[in-house]
């Protein structure tokens, strides 16, 4: 891989996990995988959104930076490059869609200064995937809390996370279309992914989508 820290982001039921882990296990690299099970937040607010949003933002916000703080600094030389199942930023998007306004403002300075203090990926991926598929993802694995999920909900998660990319301009972003893609069972999926991730790219959004 020509990156040292990638980030593989995208929604909920995207194949975030699955993609990192993979890649890991292939090229040998440090593997940091979102900590969120644990959390005792996720199922009450999946039933009562309004009341326990703002306790679940911080909470993932504070596992978030404990976790990539001590991951990040802590050098491992029989690692070949550092990939994680997210990004520090996805705090931030949402937040965005999940808070009230004044919570959110609230949040957004918590935010600013605690990502200061963490290095940002070389590299970005984003995975994209239509949210009737997301839906389709979600109920496969059988998690309890998400059967119930909402597609709007997805919707708005996705419109963050597609405004969010726009308005960067110093990040390298690759969005790969997943849509037509199973990157889990088929081998050749696989490897179109790894050729797209392993490319030379230059500062800014790149978008890759397969027919």
């Amino acid at each position: 891989m020509k990156y040292n820290y990638i980030s593989i982001e995208g929604n909920i039921g995207a194949g975030k996990t699955s993609l990192a882990t993979r890649i890991a296990e292939q090229f040998n690299a440090k593997l940091i995988l979102e900590q969120f099970e644990d959390n005792s937040f996720l199922p009450k607010f999946y039933k009562d959104p309004d009341r326990y949003a703002f306790p679940l933002e911080l909470s993932f916000l504070a596992e978030r930076f404990h976790q990539l703080k001590k991951q990040l600094t802590a050098q491992d030389l029989f690692k070949s490059f550092t990939i994680s199942d997210y990004f520090i930023n996805k705090s931030l998007i949402f937040a965005q869609k999940t808070l009230q306004s004044d919570e959110f403002s609230l949040y957004k300075n918590l935010f600013q200064i605690i990502n200061l203090a963490l290095p940002k990926p070389d590299l970005l991926v984003f995975l994209y995937l239509d949210v009737e598929k997301l839906k389709k993802n979600i109920l496969k694995r059988g998690r309890s809390y998400e059967k119930d999920i909402d597609s709007s909900y997805l919707e708005k998660i996705q419109e963050g996370y597609l405004n969010y990319i726009k308005q960067q301009s110093g990040m390298r972003i690759l969005i790969i279309d997943t849509n037509n893609l199973d990157f889990v069972n088929c081998e050749d999926d696989y490897t179109i992914i790894i050729n797209a991730i392993d490319k030379e790219y230059n500062i800014g959004v790149h978008r890759i989508s397969f027919d």
